[in-house]
């Protein structure tokens, strides 16, 4: 069963953001990064569950893909999968920190 894929916007501004940096070195490097990123998530409609449960969390409902040097993290809902921080890989996310939907 096909789900939605919602961006949190803390996740759209990591992918500005993410974007913004790369492209001050390659644009082109930065738009196939965004572009992988982009159709990982959309891949999350029928295939979520096939990313790692998250280190920091220890939540079956909260994993990750690794992209090239990014964690796309996101939570997997009966409804829809919500991509909620995309960090880079070097990166550890807060254990006590909340994550957004």
């Amino acid at each position: 069963m096909a789900r939605e894929v919602v961006w949190a916007e803390s996740a759209s501004d990591d992918l500005a953001e993410l974007a913004s940096y790369i492209a001050k070195d390659s644009e082109f490097y930065a738009a196939a990064v965004v572009r992988e990123l982009i159709e990982a998530a959309r891949s999350l409609d029928l295939f979520a569950e096939r990313g790692r449960i998250v280190p920091e969390y220890s939540d079956a409902a909260i994993r990750e893909l690794l992209v090239r040097d990014y964690r796309l993290v996101y939570h997997v809902g009966e409804a829809a999968i919500h991509v909620l921080r995309i960090v880079h890989g070097a990166r550890h996310l807060p254990a006590d920190a909340p994550l957004a939907r």
